[in-house]
């Protein structure tokens, strides 16, 4: 799976956050990372709250997304190189430094890299992932790809070939005749084959949304 890099401009304002987070979630979502949506969504709301308390309000910033080797990474970049993030102890009574206590927190790591023109404030979360274009490793995904192997196995000899390391249009064609394939063993049962898409879809998109409420 390709995740390729994405930034968002934004205004440092407090109605931005939930914007902001809104497509962090959605990103998470195509890229099959719905397992560290909170922790994600909890950093961008702090990197973005620390420019509007520290920098100011209107502040032009740019949220910046990526994956770095098996991590997630989440940089906030604003133009104030002097407001540097202050991290204080969550058990204090003060409430500067907290929003980088929880990030500290949930982050693997975090830090600030100062450019001539801006200040970029990141953290790294850590994922389920075994490689930056992989995939996690879910129940669904691994019986997926257990059968995959074996259909693939049983095909002509010039696509016998393990699944993992079929190229991306190959692994493409033995999902579609795999599909094919049980359409037609659908119509030779009696079955119709697009209700039965129709609940597997279902299905998928219930598990997806269960996903990300519990993630």
């Amino acid at each position: 799976m390709s995740r390729k890099p994405w930034e968002l401009a934004f205004t440092a304002e407090p109605v931005e956050v939930a914007a902001l987070r809104k497509t962090m979630r959605l990103h998470l979502g195509m890229w099959g990372l719905q397992d560290i949506t909170d922790e994600a969504q909890l950093c961008v709301s702090e990197l973005v709250a620390n420019v509007v308390t520290h920098v100011g309000h209107g502040t032009p910033a740019t949220l910046a997304v990526s994956v770095r080797g098996t991590h997630l990474r989440i940089e906030v970049h604003d133009p104030d190189t002097r407001a540097l993030p202050v991290l204080r102890d969550l058990s204090t009574e003060s409430l500067e430094g907290r929003g980088m206590a929880l990030v500290d927190a949930v982050a693997d790591r975090w830090g600030v890299l100062l450019r001539p023109d801006r200040k970029v404030t990141w953290c790294e979360l850590a994922t389920k992932l075994t490689a930056p274009n992989g995939h996690v490793e879910a129940p669904s995904v691994m019986r997926a790809e257990a059968l995959l192997s074996l259909y693939a196995a049983a095909m002509p000899s010039p696509c016998r070939t393990g699944v993992g390391k079929m190229a991306s249009a190959v692994a493409e064609e033995t999902v579609i005749a795999a599909i094919t394939d049980f359409l037609h063993w659908l119509q030779a049962h009696g079955r119709d084959g697009d209700d039965m898409l129709d609940r597997a879809q279902r299905r998928f998109e219930a598990e997806c949304a269960a996903l990300c409420e519990g993630a």
